[in-house]
C-alpha cells in the first residue's frame, strides 16, 4: 500500500492539473453525492492536500472533499473525453481545462466544510502529517516524550498513525536503520542525542522518499549497488526487503522479524543499542 509520500506526490499530480482552473465537469458515482457535481460545476480547486494515506481537494465553494484509496482506489489523469483502460471502477470525475482526473474504486468519498474536516472519523484518529503540517525536528522530540507515546517500542509506535501520519513498512524500517536503534527501544529509553537523532530522522528519511519516489538509500551505496549490477529493488532501500543481504554500512547480515504483524528489516550491528 502506498505511503504518505506517494501520496503526496499524487495530491502534486492532481494540484498541477485541477487548481485554479473552472471545473467543466464534476461527476460522482455515490448517490448521496449525485447532485453534487452540477453545484461544484464552474467552481475551482483551490489546493489538494494529503493528509497521511487520504487526499483533501479544496474546492473555492467553502467545501473539501476527502478521499481514501484504501487499497485498491487509484487516480488516473487523463485527457477529457478519454476513458483510461481500465477494469476498476469509476468513482469520481474532475475535468477542467480539457483533462480530466479520474478516481477508480476508492469507496470513501465525501464532502465537508473546511472548518470540520478534522471531525471525519477517519482524520479525527491522525496525528499531524510529517509532510503536509510544517512539524519541525522540535515538535518530534516534544511528541515522543508526551505520556501517551514514551512508553511505547518505536517498531510499533512509528505505525501507529496517531503518532504521525504517512509512516507505512519501508519508512519505518528506514527511519530506524537511520538513527541506529533497534525496533523494542522506547522513547523514555533514549537520551537527549539519540531523541534528536531519531528527530531529524525521521523528517530526513520522509523528505527524501518524497523528493525521490520513494528511494530512501544513500547515494553513494546506490552507486555502489548499480555498479555491481543491482535492480533497483536492491539499491532503493538501505535494508528494508535486503534479509540475508550484507547492511551497505557494516557488511554484517540485514535480519527481518515481524513486529505489529507486518515486516521489519533491521541491521543487527547497527541498531544493536
Amino acid at each position: 500500500m502506498p505511503e504518505g509520500p506517494e501520496i503526496r506526490r499524487v495530491a502534486d499530480r492532481l494540484g498541477r492539473q485541477l487548481v485554479d482552473k473552472p471545473l467543466e465537469s464534476v461527476w460522482f458515482a455515490f448517490p448521496e453525492l449525485k447532485g453534487e457535481g452540477a453545484n461544484l460545476e464552474g467552481r475551482r480547486v483551490m489546493a489538494v492536500e494529503s493528509w497521511g494515506k487520504a487526499l483533501l481537494t479544496y474546492f473555492d465553494d467553502d467545501r473539501v472533499m476527502y478521499s481514501h484509496n484504501q487499497l485498491y482506489g487509484v487516480w488516473k489523469l487523463h485527457r477529457a473525453g478519454q476513458t483510461p483502460s481500465t477494469r476498476r471502477s469509476l468513482r469520481v470525475r474532475l475535468q477542467a481545462s480539457g483533462h480530466a482526473a479520474s478516481l477508480y474504486s476508492a469507496s470513501d468519498v465525501s464532502l465537508w466544510p473546511p472548518e470540520q474536516i478534522g471531525q471525519h472519523p477517519f482524520l479525527s484518529r491522525l496525528g499531524p502529517d510529517l509532510l503536509s503540517h510544517g512539524v519541525s525536528a522540535d515538535d518530534i522530540e516534544e511528541r515522543l516524550t508526551a505520556p501517551r507515546f514514551r512508553q511505547r517500542a518505536l517498531g510499533g509506535l512509528l505505525l501507529d498513525q496517531g503518532f504521525y501520519a504517512g509512516i507505512g513498512n519501508y519508512l519505518r524500517s528506514e527511519m530506524l536503520f537511520f538513527a541506529g536503534l533497534a525496533p523494542q527501544r522506547r522513547p523514555m529509553d533514549l537520551g537527549p542525542t539519540q531523541r534528536s537523532r531519531l528527530a531529524s530522522v525521521m523528517r530526513y528519511v520522509i523528505q527524501q522518499a518524497y523528493r525521490e519516489a520513494g528511494v530512501t538509500n544513500h547515494p553513494a551505496w546506490i552507486e555502489r549497488e548499480k555498479r555491481a549490477g543491482a535492480t533497483r529493488g536492491r539499491w532503493r532501500f538501505a535494508v528494508f526487503d535486503r534479509d540475508g543481504l550484507a547492511c551497505h554500512a557494516c557488511g554484517d547480515q540485514v535480519s527481518r522479524r515481524m513486529v505489529t504483524s507486518r515486516r521489519l528489516y533491521y541491521c543487527p550491528s547497527c541498531q544493536s543499542g
